[in-house]
């Protein structure tokens, strides 16, 4: 593929079969598994009801995109890949009123819809009817792509569900977009799921984008002692600028010793596994205080198991949870993170290891797999 910046003129719109009104523009697809994604011409239809057309200026390379491209998620292929995005509503389809054109919103996919059963609990963030655009955007043949998380946001321009637009403050949108999926899962886990409070302590074990938005998360929470744990001295090193007390590289030292003689011999309060294995999660387990938590923010492949002893589960207490988005409210969660960003007390724009343009994601999905960046970001 080319790295040259892609274009932003947007031809005209022209009436596509059916009459429905388009737009054509550029995107990156994934359309086989393992094939190198491409940068081709996407028609983007105009809004239905309940939808809204974003005119993108920043998404994130995140792994997820890469499992996508894998067939790790699925096999509905071609994948428009991107959905860490932020920028801003061009149009809205009918009965919108939560965002309109020109708003600044950051993507997410979990659109709630304010009716099953853990809505009407007051419980929205686990939303089990989470909604996506009802249309299709499609290849220049009609051939129907699958947006990543329902966004697909490696393009100039895409069509989501309004209620996965969630306003903000005007902000840079290669930072803020960040918090549309591995920023906010992390920091959700600790402060979210597992409840992170003033003078606990904390262990995250996989230092990568989610494992240190967890521990800049329970740095803003209050926790006092917060150790990280990594294999690579490089990530271990970086977490200490989110707000690492300590640190523990456990190619070299069991993890779980390493975390108790640090917590006074009884282990953390909290234990945030950002890996999604079985051996971290084991480690994750064990390392935690009795009546402790450990969070599964990780995402594990589905072939991994995890065996352990009942009798010390039971003998253990506290709780095993895992972390879906970091247990997030889009409407709740974003506005306060971009503000704590504003005002300095979230590191929100460290997380941004490079800007590159839309045709460089290949390059970025390789840089991921060496472990050189915590995140690419597309500037559109």
């Amino acid at each position: 593929m080319g790295t040259g910046r892609a274009r932003r003129a947007v031809p005209p719109h022209t009436v596509a079969e059916g009459g429905i009104v388009s737009q054509t523009v550029r995107g990156v697809i994934a359309r086989s598994r393992g094939a190198e994604v491409e940068l081709v011409d996407v028609v983007v239809p105009d809004p239905g009801p309940g939808e809204a057309v974003v005119a993108v200026q920043a998404c994130g390379v995140c792994h997820t995109d890469l499992h996508y491209r894998e067939g790790g998620i699925n096999d509905e292929f071609p994948f428009l890949l991107g959905h860490e995005a932020a920028g801003v509503v061009e149009a809205v389809g009918e009965g919108v009123t939560g965002v309109a054109p020109g708003d600044f919103v950051i993507l997410n996919w979990r659109a709630v819809c304010g009716q099953c059963r853990a809505c009407l609990k007051g419980k929205p963030w686990y939303c089990f009817a989470t909604h996506n655009a009802t249309q299709k955007m499609t290849l220049t043949d009609g051939t129907e792509l699958s947006p990543a998380l329902g966004i697909g946001a490696f393009i100039e321009k895409t069509l989501v569900a309004a209620g996965q637009c969630t306003k903000v403050p005007d902000a840079d949108a290669a930072v803020v977009g960040l918090l549309g999926c591995g920023v906010m899962a992390g920091f959700g886990a600790a402060v979210n799921t597992g409840g992170v409070g003033r003078g606990d302590s904390v262990a995250v074990i996989g230092c990568g984008g989610v494992g240190n938005a967890a521990i800049a998360g329970a740095k803003v929470a209050g926790a006092t002692r917060i150790i990280a744990v990594d294999v690579d001295d490089r990530k271990l090193e970086g977490a200490k600028a989110f707000g690492a007390t300590h640190t523990v590289n456990s190619s070299v030292t069991d993890a779980i010793e390493a975390i108790r003689e640090l917590t006074d011999g009884f282990g953390a309060d909290v234990v945030v596994e950002a890996v999604g294995r079985p051996e971290t999660y084991e480690q994750a387990f064990y390392a935690r205080d009795l009546a402790g938590t450990v969070v599964l923010v990780g995402v594990p492949t589905p072939e991994k198991q995890v065996t352990l002893p009942m009798i010390d589960v039971f003998g253990r207490g506290g709780a095993l949870k895992s972390s879906w988005y970091g247990d997030c409210l889009p409407s709740r969660d974003f506005p306060m993170l971009v503000d704590l960003y504003q005002q300095g007390r979230f590191p929100l724009a460290d997380f941004v290891s490079e800007r590159i343009d839309l045709g460089d994601v290949e390059a970025a999905f390789e840089k991921m797999h060496k472990g050189e960046v915590l995140r690419s970001v597309v500037e559109l």
